[in-house]
């Protein structure tokens, strides 16, 4: 572990009065778990096994009642405090050495208003749970492609998915949050009411507070076509993707992927596990032109393999769940680019010849159209002027191989670095990437920092990748 992860995710473990703990479990309705519980093994396990840490308490919240006490028990009590949702965070960030956990999983209500075309979720909602409610009524917004992830900690980085460049990021389309700050009073915030906050909690992270409610636009999704062709390790399949994305519609979602070709039915078995490019594609437009679609895509290089088909949109969301179970180990870094020159190109080539697990992958994730029609300040997402989200994603089953993977993940960054922004987006960052927090939000770092100082001015939301509050 590095020293930022441990100053983040190790708090000094404290002697809480019994008194305390009973009226703490007097007030929620919720479960409160200590070390001393036969479930505590299982309740404080992340998504990521490299963080296999052991909190003082977890409190899994049945509602916002249950938030509220919980905040002020761990302001009161000065605990380190970290908030789980779907608990997918890649730095741990949904659990912590010696502090109280407050683990959101049961609460996923879900509201669908398909009149407004809007939908109110609570905040332990996965996308799984978001899209099957959405799903009857062909309604969906922008989610991740695992869906096991939380919709709280995807949204509130900014949130990339299928649906990014037809209706922009996740945090684009929310329309209101309800949130517990720092002093454990829950607020609303949307563009009238506490609009800074709610400025702020549209990339920033958990920063800001709890979100215990989203609610979201919803855009007219029911079934799709997409789903992966996979290519030779070539330099000009990737340069032929760039091409077809400068020139394709908004409906198509498409993002690259430079990884080992998985044992699926469709890949022959002589490229199992041999690196291999790909392409994961969501069209969201008219059916008549599926076929040119596919055209296009079995025309970007030599394919080893296709699956293209029409299917709900939830299931295009499941596809890499089965690859990417909880209880892998994971290592990430990311790094926006405006553009992918001929260099690039090729580190990308040169690193993803060694990925060094069917688990692990490089995904180029496409982050323009409606993303480019939101100005940089709008949110605090940024970087809006640039074309893609890289993220290089260490995964493996093995402890032992730690250091190794780490390392791969490591060199391929840094190969980047020179084709890259200064920032990246911080959902795809690691637990040592606190030194970047300030280039992730460039010219809304201070902005941010005003916010946070008026909503948490005491940092009791810190096990993140931390804006400090402004002097």
């Amino acid at each position: 572990m590095s020293p930022s992860h441990l100053t983040t995710l190790q708090g000094t473990p404290k002697e809480i009065p019994s008194e305390k703990i009973e009226a703490l479990v007097a007030a929620v309705r919720g479960q409160v778990i200590d070390p001393g519980h036969s479930g505590f093994d299982e309740a404080r396990q992340v998504y990521n096994a490299m963080h296999d840490l052991h909190p003082g308490l977890i409190v899994r919240a049945s509602g916002a009642a249950d938030v509220i006490e919980t905040v002020r028990f761990a302001a009161e009590q000065d605990l380190l405090l970290a908030l789980r949702g779907g608990g997918h965070s890649v730095p741990g960030f949904g659990t912590c050495d010696g502090g109280l956990v407050l683990d959101m999983s049961a609460m996923r209500g879900l509201r669908v208003d398909p009149k407004r075309k809007t939908a109110r979720a609570e905040g332990g909602c996965t996308w799984g749970d978001f899209n099957h409610g959405t799903q009857p009524y062909g309604l969906a917004t922008t989610g991740g492609i695992v869906s096991t992830t939380g919709i709280g900690g995807l949204t509130l980085g900014g949130g990339m998915g299928y649906l990014t460049r037809q209706f922009g990021l996740s945090c684009d389309n929310l329309v209101s949050a309800d949130v517990v700050t720092g002093g454990g009073e829950i607020v609303t915030c949307d563009s009238q009411e506490n609009d800074d906050l709610f400025w702020a909690i549209r990339g920033g992270g958990g920063n800001f507070g709890v979100v215990t409610s989203f609610e979201y636009a919803l855009h007219d999704v029911g079934e799709i076509f997409g789903g992966p062709t996979f290519y030779r390790l070539d330099q000009a399949v990737l340069e032929n993707y760039l091409a077809l994305m400068s020139e394709a519609p908004e409906e198509l979602g498409a993002i690259f992927a430079l990884a080992l070709a998985p044992p699926l039915p469709f890949v022959p078995e002589d490229w199992h596990g041999k690196p291999v490019t790909a392409v994961l594609a969501c069209w969201n437009g008219d059916e008549s032109e599926e076929e040119r679609i596919k055209e296009q895509l079995s025309g970007l290089g030599p394919l080893v393999g296709q699956a293209l088909w029409r299917m709900p949109y939830p299931v295009i969301n499941t596809l890499f769940d089965e690859l990417l179970p909880r209880g892998l180990y994971h290592y990430w870094k990311a790094n926006f680019a405006r553009a992918l020159p001929d260099e690039a190109i090729a580190a990308h080539i040169e690193k993803a010849a060694n990925t060094p697990t069917i688990e692990s992958g490089t995904f180029i994730m496409p982050i323009d159209g409606a993303c480019h029609r939101v100005h940089s300040d709008a949110t605090a997402f940024a970087y809006r002027e640039c074309d893609f989200s890289v993220v290089i994603a260490g995964a493996w089953s093995d402890p032992a191989d730690n250091g190794a993977n780490t390392e791969w993940v490591r060199d391929y960054c840094d190969a980047l670095e020179p084709y890259s922004e200064a920032g990246g987006y911080v959902n795809f960052m690691s637990d040592d990437d606190q030194g970047r927090v300030e280039s992730n939000y460039g010219p809304n770092f201070q902005r941010l920092q005003s916010v946070k100082a008026k909503f948490d001015p005491d940092n009791l939301f810190r096990v993140n990748q931390n804006i400090a509050p402004a002097a």
